[in-house]
């Protein structure tokens, strides 16, 4: 018993006297040394009291770059000091249903720690502040009717849709007008197709019906909705443990559609609205664009798919210009390779290449959009092959590709973006292998080969990432939880997980392959995603997103 005393004693004073050094170290330590945070506070509102989920943007006066944070469960956030360089900021704060109930700043100093304590009060316009999937959920109507606005929020918010005044005779002229519009066309700079191309925005499906419930559900027949406005829940937990860098583009008008890193950590996007190639400083936002010539005069302009080589050099997809094009590093000019006149047509569109398995045989993949041909070209010869369109065999349809991704062996992978299948051209026998996914209809968009030669996509109407591995010929689905998050694209790193970004959600969503979890992250402003990319030099991962209608790039952190 004895011992037991003078273990529990010795235990207590051990602990007493670590106490005691711990906090005269840190008393001992330099200020600034301490101020390991720059700037925090506590987000709250009189009706919630203290907010968890709360997204809070600071940026310094005269930059172009914003870093945000999230509160946690008691409200709080916190700004690291290696973030945030000495200045005034500008703070916001993003909460559905709320705003900040005051202009809000603070003075950001070395070696101290800057207050700010934020309140937020109700939103008296509600509608204004709704995401794409907030209307998709808050609207009446059924599942299938609302996949119809799936094809419209490309162009433009469905806010839009949802405060127009057109009956059902007026959205079939919509309808119409629309089916002449480049895809890359936005409220800020439309483009009308050359000739005599248009683009089946009905997808094949009844427009008079759909007209007609569109016309139920807007404010054709009334001042305000019939309906109640819903909002999505704040993230909450893990999800409130990340940091984001928002950096602003030079032009309102830039689309930067594909961002995507070289190997020096330069950042590259594709302008889905203009001719050009952009590169960016990550520690700068320094901006440069390099104009891509004009090869089909009179055709809408704007590039698609963006790719680095092993190089280094990009290649990009130049959509209605019928044309791929290289720029090399080296040079900065750009080579330019053309479908060949006597394949082209009005509505020929390059908007996707593959190049991962390039260097096994010298020979690019393209998708030509107009009657969806695969071609292949050769980097020896200069020449193009068109593989012509593939069919599903059990159902004679077209195979309807969006996104062509190649493996190491340059084997190519189409994803059918008008039914549910996955489609695998061996590259040397040019035959082809058809897999259904698990979810009919799933709608796979775009996705990326992993370093263990699988195919990971997404499914924009199955609202799931999906994997195909090629050993088993099987195929795994995970359901994003976000209800319409309509996935557009999919990537896996090394590190374990898969993430996938969302036209309707403004969020990120983060997979833990492992235990098939999800972790989403709130993003500070509206974001329109298409491409995801993921430096898995690091784990966790970071992700990087352009917002295609916000002309910024956006870079996500998570911080475990």
């Amino acid at each position: 018993m004895d011992t037991v005393i003078r273990r529990t004693v010795t235990a207590a004073c051990f602990a007493l006297f670590t106490a005691a050094a711990h906090a005269q170290s840190e008393a001992s330590r330099p200020a600034q040394a301490q101020a390991a945070v720059a700037l925090t506070g506590r987000v709250s509102s009189a009706e919630e009291g203290a907010m968890e989920g709360v997204v809070v943007s600071g940026r310094k006066d005269g930059s172009t770059i914003s870093i945000s944070v999230v509160t946690d469960a008691q409200g709080r956030f916190a700004f690291p000091a290696a973030r945030l360089e000495p200045g005034h900021y500008a703070l916001k704060a993003r909460a559905a249903g709320y705003e900040i109930d005051a202009t809000q700043a603070a003075d950001v100093a070395a070696g101290s720690e800057a207050k700010a304590d934020i309140k937020l009060r109700k939103v008296k316009n509600l509608s204004a502040h709704l995401t794409n999937a907030e209307w998709m959920m808050s609207m009446p109507g059924t599942d299938e009717q609302k996949r119809f606005l799936l094809n419209c929020n490309g162009c433009h918010t469905l806010e839009r849709i949802m405060k127009s005044a057109y009956d059902a005779d007026g959205f079939m002229q919509i309808f119409q007008r629309m089916a002449g519009y480049y895809p890359g066309s936005t409220p800020l700079k439309p483009q009308r197709l050359a000739g005599k191309a248009t683009r089946d925005v009905e997808r094949g499906g009844s427009g008079r019906k759909t007209a007609e419930w569109l016309a139920s559900v807007n404010l054709s027949q009334q001042q305000t909705w019939a309906f109640p406005l819903k909002t999505q829940p704040r993230l909450t937990g893990r999800s409130t443990r990340v940091i984001i860098t928002e950096y602003d583009l030079p032009n309102p008008l830039i689309q930067p559609h594909d961002v995507v890193l070289d190997r020096e950590g330069s950042v590259w996007y594709s302008d889905f609205g203009q001719m050009f190639l952009g590169k960016m400083d990550p520690k700068t936002g320094k901006v440069t664009q390099y104009p891509i010539p004009v090869v089909k005069p009179g055709w809408s302009e704007g590039t698609l798919d963006l790719e680095i080589d092993r190089d280094d050099n990009p290649w990009v997809g130049v959509m209605y210009q019928s044309a791929i094009a290289k720029f090399d590093r080296k040079t900065e000019k750009f080579r330019m390779w053309t479908t060949p006149k006597e394949w082209d047509t009005d509505a020929g569109q390059l908007g996707h290449i593959a190049i991962e398995g390039t260097r096994s045989d010298n020979k690019v993949w393209i998708k030509n959009s107009d009657g969806g041909h695969i071609y292949r070209l050769d980097l020896v010869s200069d020449k193009m092959e068109n593989l012509g369109a593939f069919k599903d065999p059990r159902s004679g349809k077209r195979i309807g590709t969006y996104g062509i991704h190649s493996d190491a062996q340059n084997n190519a992978y189409l994803l059918d973006f008008a039914a549910g299948n996955i489609v695998r051209i061996d590259a040397k026998t040019r035959n082809a292998t058809v897999y259904p996914t698990p979810t009919p209809d799933s709608r796979p968009r775009r996705g990326r080969v992993d370093h263990q030669g699988r195919l990971w996509f997404a499914e924009y109407q199955g609202n799931a990432i999906g994997m195909f591995d090629p050993r088993t010929e099987r195929i795994a689905e995970w359901r994003v939880p976000t209800p319409w998050s309509a996935p557009y694209d999919a990537v896996a790193g090394r590190n374990g997980e898969a993430w996938t970004g969302s036209m309707l959600t403004d969020r990120v969503s983060r997979l833990d392959i492992k235990s098939g979890q999800y972790t989403e992250y709130m993003l500070p402003r509206p974001t329109n995603i298409r491409r995801v990319y993921l430096d898995d030099s690091t784990s966790p991962g970071t992700l990087w997103v352009g917002s295609n209608h916000g002309a910024a790039i956006v870079k996500v952190e998570p911080l475990d």
